[in-house]
This record gives structure tokens, C-alpha cells and sequence, in this order.
């Protein structure tokens, strides 16, 4: 049993939020009017101009990430990723060599690298046209390779873990890619995926990224004089 002072604590933790609905009515309309991507979006170019870099990258990184989904997920979105042994959805990302997200697609786990993989790069394609390079791993060899160059005008290299690896290394291009993953699932929200939409999942990526942003920018005082003094 919660003591007095937990249970006063609870209450009052509780009191500091808004109901439920009304707060996901909101999630669902920026999401549907792309007030998230757009504030993601300013933030990344922020912190990239913060950081020395142009607003807009040259380079990118692509990967992919199965879990496994709660059962208000509908099962026709679901599937089992073979490999990984998990059954729910796959992720996929693209993100500039500081990590930060350019894209995220999401799809049944059972969709392979190589098949999942391409709508997100038509995005990077169409939305960031001066991305000319896309690193991978081995999981998105073959077919797509060839399809980057010949219908998107893209090099896609892929980086291959050296012969004599035991165990895990650090993959040289691809690590930022990697650190990327291990900032989303620290959210306990996109830990096990909840959304009844694959779209809205994509749209809880996003505000994980607003938030690790903000963050991130915080702590480095790099907010414009306008936006702290509001």
C-alpha cells in the first residue's frame, strides 16, 4: 500500500495533466496538419546551424529496428520479423551523421530491409535533395542498391562488419544511426509500440526526437534571444 505522503504525491502528479482525450485530440491534429513534423523539423535545422553545419545535410544513414507492439495494435499491421525473432512493427529511420532524424517510415516487421527501405529514401530524395550519400548495413544489400542509383540518382554504400568481428564493434558511418535507436527506445513509450496507426507511430518518434532536442538545446543554451525570453 502507497504511504500518505506517496498517495498525496499521486494525486497531485495526476492534477498537473490534462484528460487523456483531450490531450490525444491534439496529438491527432497536429500530427493530421503536420504541426509535428514542422517543429521537428525547425529544430533539427537549428541545432545543425548551432552545431557549424548547414540546415540542410550532404550525407545520411538508414536502419531498421523491429518491436514488438501491445494488443490494442490491429493485427493486420503486425508481422513477425524472422531474423529478429520479434513479432510487431519495424521501423525504419534516416538521420544525418549527428543522428538526428531526416525520416521514419513504419510497417509490418515481416516487410524486409530492402522492400521497407524504399519509400523512406524517395523521401530523402524529394524533401532533403542535397543528401547525395546513404550509408546501410548488409541487411540492405542487393537490389536496392541499384534501385538508389538508377531511379533516386543516390549512392547508397553499404558498411560490412569485418571478417574477424566476435561480438559488438562500433561500425564506422553507421554508429550514429545505431545511437539513434538507443535514444528512441530510452522513451517508454516507443519501448513496445501502442499506436492503432502506423502513421501515428511515426508521429510518437517525432515528438520523442522534439523532445531530445529541446533537450539537447537547453542544456547548451542554444535557443534564439526571442525564443528564451518568451
Amino acid at each position: 500500500m502507497l504511504c500518505r505522503e506517496d498517495r498525496l504525491r499521486s494525486a497531485a502528479t495526476a492534477k498537473d495533466f490534462a484528460p487523456w482525450p483531450a490531450v490525444y485530440w491534439y496529438f491527432t491534429w497536429w500530427h493530421d496538419d503536420s504541426t509535428v513534423q514542422r517543429i521537428h523539423d525547425a529544430l533539427r535545422g537549428q541545432i545543425r546551424e548551432a552545431d557549424g553545419r548547414n540546415a540542410e545535410p550532404s550525407a545520411a544513414l538508414i536502419d531498421s529496428q523491429s518491436v514488438r507492439t501491445a494488443d490494442t495494435v490491429p493485427a493486420v499491421t503486425r508481422g513477425f520479423d524472422a531474423g529478429k525473432k520479434v513479432k510487431g512493427l519495424k521501423r525504419f529511420i534516416v538521420t544525418d551523421t549527428l543522428g538526428l532524424l531526416l525520416a521514419v517510415h513504419v510497417v509490418s516487421a515481416s516487410v524486409q530491409d530492402r522492400d521497407g527501405a524504399r519509400r523512406p529514401l524517395l523521401w530523402i530524395r524529394l524533401d532533403h535533395p542535397g543528401v547525395m550519400k546513404i550509408w546501410a548495413d548488409h541487411g540492405f544489400a542487393g537490389r536496392l542498391v541499384a534501385w538508389t542509383t538508377t531511379v533516386l540518382g543516390r549512392e547508397l554504400e553499404i558498411v560490412r562488419k569485418d571478417l574477424d568481428q566476435q561480438g559488438f564493434q562500433v561500425q564506422l558511418k553507421r554508429w550514429a544511426v545505431e545511437r539513434t535507436f538507443s535514444w528512441l527506445t530510452a522513451h517508454r513509450r516507443l519501448a513496445r509500440d501502442y499506436e492503432t496507426s502506423p502513421a501515428r507511430s511515426e508521429s510518437m518518434v517525432r515528438w520523442a526526437m522534439i523532445g531530445i532536442m529541446v533537450r539537447r538545446m537547453t542544456r547548451a543554451g542554444q535557443f534564439p534571444a526571442r525564443a528564451r525570453a518568451r
